[in-house]
């Protein structure tokens, strides 16, 4: 690589960059009437054409202010606001160098009467928040210079009966004030003034008036709701304040019981104005409790850019092998103004919906339906990023289509078109193409692949680490050109080239006030073909180590179909219900050609060697649903919840092996084996569970649950093998050492007491749970024999959130479970998929018990757009499911009629004590003003502890990662956007038996990126990336460089079209290389990647909005 032309470009870039911007600065200070100084008033430059643009800042102690960096010649429009003033409004005059706008006064708040004649709101019998309430008017005034935000008082009502609805299941934040405790209730809605349309995440905080240090926030649902429940009796100050809209201020007196605002129209502040654009620093994310609140507007991306590539310039969001990753956890949801969008499958939303739609990112974890409702944390938290649309995107179609073809018959197509009115929405997308590109999730792709090899059945802590890849991911790089920005080259994929054709439909409605339906169908057909070279060193104690060198290709042919369906019912005010069913069908065609060979790690010889070819066909379908009723008594905190689940699956495979087999003899004659086999395996199983929650408030600020869950699976797997008969020259033989009937069934019935107090600095929950499980297992052939097992276990938890201030918050939690084997690790059937990698079930494993713990630390400055976030995990595991290996340095006897030939290994699983894995993970993210940037900083370190088993001897793999990175991307404009990012990670592999066989490597990731478009709209965007791996060994050890380079032209109107030219891989150095290190082998891989191929490709954008819409 040349580094030297990527640093001229760099330094080009930069500079570039810094000369857009014009020095120009305003001060000010802020005051009392008394003139005494104002410190933290909150103090913003807004845009007068566009108040999304804007730039945030903080008084000092004296009372002062400064802006710096901004275009002259515009002119600016100065808000202040702080907690019990009136906001303040100053116009500045077309800047010119530098202003001091002087002192800008702000008077405390008022209280003003309203007539006893205003009613309050009224309750319709089936509605939690009736949209036909009164409507208390605002006082819109306005003075010439300031702008005070409206004041209103509303009297309490004095006929109100003593109820509280049942939560909205789709907010993406919460009140402070938390359910389920006694005290008041206070509710509304927010609407836009204009047109009526509901108004989504608006900021609400609700100040108590005798001391403005006890506050609570929150903000909107998707229907513009909010309530603050379990208040104490006193008067408060409600404000409303949301980007673009000026802000509101109710004065609330003492109330009993519930009272509802009704609707609450904010008005716009824009006005007509000549239209500037503010070069400064925009307020860029906030911290309200657990959520993050990201303004999409203070990160610039091109206009054709979707939101993957808007929210991967947010601090802390990362997208790695095609995972999205949120402060180092991975997102298992995507929301659209609360509502799912195509399930679980966060990839979908990111990819295919338009970054122009949105207003903000949010990001949470979103408890489960039935910890919504209680409070209390199931441990089924999910990472969730919420997108919250624009005002006016929500009314009208937007989408794009793209069709490209190229070099060596690539092909790429596709699409996607949302229908967007409202609450009902309907999204379609298609693709069709051979460069790797997928805009969904893998689990598409990981059903039933594969004819399977050697299959270790340890515990999902076999994996152990992984040294990372190259070119395009770890596997290497694809495609991605189908009409997206250069930032899509790099996507994450299964190994090899696939060709991928798929269809989705989303739909989301409000059939009435009662019932919301939300449902997905998607499809994919995925053709995989792969080629790999690996190298194996397995370990043994003296000096009997081997090494396992292998070529291998594969094709595969895997079709799914997915449903998902919610459906949500409001029975009454006090009671709902939601069903969740959802399916998935596959069917899967596969085959494989290896070539390996084993040699003995001192000498070299070579010990044993194999040809071995699978076809295999399966197909299989996996069901489950889950329905819970949810009610509220009348006495506020006190509720009953139910919850019903089943899950139905079932998978048939039907395999043949064909395999030569040579082994080597110390008298210098090498034996032959050859194997012609067909396998027949059928599986199901079935899950029922039920749960029961049931909550009692012990006081104002403390609550009760009780709670019981019990479930039972029952499985079965019935595999039959038949040799080859050369007599009926067919397979008709049965080999019942390769062939068992194995029936499985695991039950667990746990009950719990939890406790929960809060204050207005967080909350403390802890509890315990006692459970009793049972694991029986019945082999039926070729001989028959019982297990069964009880297990009883504690299992505490505790989770601890505490708020230092608005901005600062530390989480800790802690939990224990269980996990039980599968019945693929229980059944005692060999697998001899690969004859020199042979392995085998164990009915005598026991159920694992663990042990979580995670600490988590938020900062976010407003004012400065500065965010730190940092996070502690730990995980000790009893009785960890792993492997322990044998390794045959002589013809070894497993049992009866089941020879291990010199040369080959074989595998149970096992339960061992001793695993445990420690992360810490940092995020710094912080804007640079002087080149109109932004800069995420990471880090972290990782420790594992992974147990294993080696011809009887207890080996351990210790695993250490130091990692770090830097992303710098621009906030430029619209049509100049760069990202500059490196990682890099050093791993130290340390094993207690032969030490030998310690590892120290290193690889690193380094990226630029460019998309640029000219006023004319041509566009140029190299996308280059350097990887390095170091410490892997001769073959292994490469530094290559992946060059993207992709120009097009914008044509036909309002630049709707583009034609594009792309060069995939213009050096034609692409490459794919991983280390997988475990507790019994290390391992070094090389994959098939797509090499060099221009591409030639016509975009169409959608876009036809019709301004905002109520959402029903």
């Amino acid at each position: 690589m040349k580094t030297n032309h990527y640093l001229s470009l760099l330094i080009a870039t930069l500079s570039f960059s810094q000369a857009w911007a014009q020095e120009g600065a305003i001060s000010g200070r802020v005051t009392q009437p008394t003139q005494k100084p104002v410190s933290e008033a909150k103090v913003v430059l807004l845009q007068p054409a566009d108040s999304t643009k804007r730039l945030t800042s903080q008084t000092d102690t004296a009372g002062r202010f400064l802006f710096r960096g901004l275009e002259q010649g515009p002119a600016y429009r100065i808000r202040v606001a702080k907690a019990n003033f009136q906001a303040r409004e100053v116009e500045v005059a077309p800047l010119r160098a530098q202003v001091d706008v002087g002192a800008v006064t702000l008077s405390p708040v008022r209280t003003i009467a309203v007539a006893d004649t205003i009613r309050p709101a009224t309750t319709q019998p089936n509605s939690t928040l009736p949209s036909n309430t009164p409507v208390l008017p605002a006082d819109t005034s306005r003075q010439a210079v300031a702008a005070p935000p409206a004041v209103r008082d509303t009297l309490p009502p004095t006929t109100r009966p003593a109820t509280q609805p049942v939560p909205t299941t789709t907010p993406p934040t919460q009140a402070t004030t938390e359910p389920g405790v006694n005290g008041t209730e206070l509710r509304g809605r927010v609407t836009d003034k204009n047109d009526g349309s509901v108004l989504f995440g608006v900021t609400v905080l609700l100040i108590n008036a005798s001391d403005s240090t006890k506050r609570s926030g929150t903000t909107t649902d998707a229907e513009g709701r909010f309530a603050f429940p379990n208040l104490s009796r006193g008067s408060y100050r409600l404000r409303l304040s949301n980007i673009g809209y000026n802000t509101e201020q109710i004065q609330v007196r003492p109330f009993n019981n519930v009272l509802d605002l009704g609707t609450l129209p904010l008005s716009s502040n824009s006005r007509n104005l000549k239209e500037v654009t503010v070069k400064g620093m925009q307020e860029r994310v906030e911290q309200k409790a657990d959520t993050l609140i990201y303004n999409a507007d203070a990160y610039k991306v091109t206009k054709d850019a979707n939101v993957e590539d808007l929210v991967t310039k947010m601090p802390g969001i990362t997208v790695e092998n095609g995972t999205i990753k949120a402060q180092g956890q991975d997102v298992k949801r995507v929301l659209v103004d609360g509502r799912e969008f195509f399930g679980d499958d966060a990839s979908l939303a990111l990819k295919n919906l338009p970054s122009e739609v949105v207003d903000k990112i949010q990001v949470f974890d979103r408890l489960s339906d039935q910890s919504q409702f209680t409070g209390f944390d199931d441990g089924n938290a999910e990472r969730t990023i919420n997108i919250t649309t624009r005002s006016g995107k929500n009314n009208g179609q937007f989408g794009k289509v793209y069709a490209g073809y190229g070099t060596d018959n690539r092909y790429s197509a596709g699409g996607n078109i949302n229908f967007f009115n409202g609450a009902r929405r309907i999204s379609l997308i298609g693709l069709s193409n051979n460069i790797n590109q997928q805009n969904f999730a893998m689990q598409d792709l990981l059903g039933a692949l594969g004819s399977g090899g050697g299959g270790n059945r340890g515990g999902g802590n076999f994996g152990g680490n992984r040294g990372g890849g190259g070119g395009g991911g770890n596997r290497g790089g694809g495609g991605g050109f189908g009409g997206n920005s250069a930032g899509n080259f790099l996507v994450g994929q299964q190994g090899g080239i696939t060709s991928t054709n798929a269809i989705g439909l989303n739909y989301t409605d409000n059939w009435s006030s009662k019932v919301k339906v939300t449902g997905s169908y998607f499809f994919n057909n995925a053709r995989n073909r792969s080629e790999t070279t690996l190298s194996r060193t397995s370990f043994a104690t003296g000096g009997n180590g081997q090494i396992y060198d292998q070529n291998s290709q594969s094709t595969n042919n895997n079709n799914n179909h997915r449903a998902n369906l919610r459906l949500e019912y409001q029975i009454s005010k006090r009671s709902s219900l939601i069903w969740t069913p959802r399916i998935s069908v596959q069917n899967n065609n596969s085959s494989s050609t290896v070539e390996g060979a084993t040699r003995e790690s001192e000498t070299g010889a070579q010990i044993s060697q194999t040809s071995t070819r699978n076809t295999a066909q399966s197909n299989g379908y996996n069901f489950g649903q889950n329905l819970l009723f949810r009610h509220q008594f009348a006495k506020p905190g006190r509720t009953i919840s139910v919850g019903l689940g089943t899950t139905l699956n079932a998978n048939n495979r039907n395999g043949l092996l064909n395999s030569e087999n040579r082994y080597a003899r110390r008298n210098g004659v090498d034996s032959l084996a050859l194997i012609r086999q067909q396998s027949e395996t059928e599986t199901n199983s079935n899950t029922w569970n039920a749960n029961v929650n049931y909550t009692e408030p012990l006081s104002k600020m403390s609550q009760l649950q009780l709670s019981y869950n019990g479930s039972i699976t029952n499985s079965k797997s019935n595999k039959e093998t038949y040799d080859y008969n050369e007599a009926t020259q067919g397979y008709t033989s049965l080999n019942s050492i390769l062939s068992n009937r194995f029936d499985n069934q695991y039950s667990t019935n746990r009950a719990g007491l939890s406790y929960r107090l809060r204050s207005q600095k967080g909350f403390l929950s802890a509890g315990v749970d006692y459970q009793l499980a049972d694991l029986s297992g019945n082999q039926l052939f070729p001989r028959t024999f019982s297990v069964d097992k009880t297990f009883q276990n504690w299992m505490p938890n505790m989770d601890v959130n505490y708020k230092f201030t608005q901005t600062k918050n530390l989480r800790f939690n802690y939990r224990t479970s269980t996990n039980a084997p599968s019945i693929t690790q229980l059944q005692n059937v060999f697998d001899n998929t690969n004859p020199l990698f042979i392995s085998s079930g164990n009915p005598n494993l026991k159920q694992e018990y663990s042990h979580t713990l995670s600490l988590r630390y938020n900062s976010t400055n407003v004012a400065k757009s500065v965010n730190f976030f940092g996070g502690m995990f730990a995980t000790f595991t009893a009785n960890n499911i792993t492997n322990a290996t044998v390794i045959a340095n002589r013809d070894t006897t497993l049992t009866e009629g089941v020879l291990l030939t010199r040369g080959s290994q074989y595998s149970r699983p096992v339960n061992l004590q001793g695993y445990r894995n420690l992360r810490a993970f940092m995020n710094l993210g912080l804007p640079i003003q002087s080149i109109k940037s932004n800069l995420n900083l990471n880090g972290g370190v990782n420790y594992s502890r992974t147990p294993g088993l080696i011809n009887e001897v207890e080996s351990f793999s210790n695993n250490y990662a130091i990692n770090g990175g830097a992303v710098l991307s621009s906030n430029i404009s619209e049509n100049l956007d760069f990202s500059v990012s490196y990682s890099g990670a050093y791993n130290i592999i340390r094993y207690t038996i032969q030490p030998q066989q310690n590892s120290n490597y290193f690889s690193h990731t380094a990226r630029f990126r460019l998309n640029w478009i000219s006023a004319k709209g041509f566009t140029i965007n190299p996308d280059v990336t350097n990887t390095l791996y170091t410490g892997l060994g001769a073959g292994y050890d490469r530094s290559f460089t992946l060059f993207n380079l992709g120009v097009g032209q914008k044509i036909l109107k309002d630049q709707r079209g583009e034609i594009r030219l792309t060069i995939f891989d213009l050096l034609n150095q692409n490459n794919s290389i991983s280390r997988n290190t475990t507790e019994t082998y290390v391992e070094d891989t090389r994959t098939l990647v797509l090499s060099r191929y221009f591409m030639l490709t016509f975009t169409y954008n959608l876009r036809n909005f019709r301004g905002a819409v109520a959402k029903k």
